[in-house]
């Protein structure tokens, strides 16, 4: 199992740490933007952009290359990652009902992410406490799925926050 622990630096920023070690940052360029870089601390850089007619996919990507594609439905955020010329898919979900955790499924329907939520009102911020599984941890690009997921969160709670 993996403890994680993803900090807001600012309305724009996250840090990722493992056991108080930086894994990397998450770094958007405006407030509530759905655009964002990945930095992974070996200096491996990932983007996210918007993709189809009403920019509704989200796509990370290194180079020219997608390596996952994040889109909303009724049930969460399906993420399809293609790693090493490999597709996986993914469901991130709401766990309960205030939205304040949320898991990973792949698609044998096991739990590989516990993500809980920790929004503190006085400085408008949200810190992620993130729990991954031993099935999740042999993963190889783990570090780059963890950033798809918090990237994820985000976009669910903006979508959500638009709709209501």
């Amino acid at each position: 199992m993996g403890q994680y622990k993803a900090n807001s630096l600012s309305l724009r920023s996250f840090s990722l740490t493992n056991n108080n070690k930086m894994v990397g940052e998450l770094v958007y360029p405006k407030w509530y933007s759905f655009k964002a870089d990945i930095i992974i601390n070996d200096k491996t850089n990932y983007k996210f952009a918007t993709k189809g007619r009403w920019k509704s996919k989200l796509v990370l990507q290194q180079d020219d290359k997608t390596l996952a594609e994040l889109e909303m439905t009724w049930k969460g955020v399906v993420i399809k990652t293609k790693f090493d010329n490999k597709e996986q898919n993914y469901l991130l979900k709401a766990k309960t009902f205030l939205n304040r955790k949320y898991v990973l499924i792949d698609t044998d329907k096991n739990e590989l992410v516990l993500a809980d939520t920790d929004f503190q009102w006085k400085k408008l911020r949200c810190d992620y406490d993130i729990t991954t599984t031993d099935e999740f941890e042999k993963l190889d690009n783990k570090e780059v799925l963890l950033f798809v997921i918090l990237h994820g969160i985000n976009y669910y709670q903006t979508i959500v926050a638009g709709a209501a």
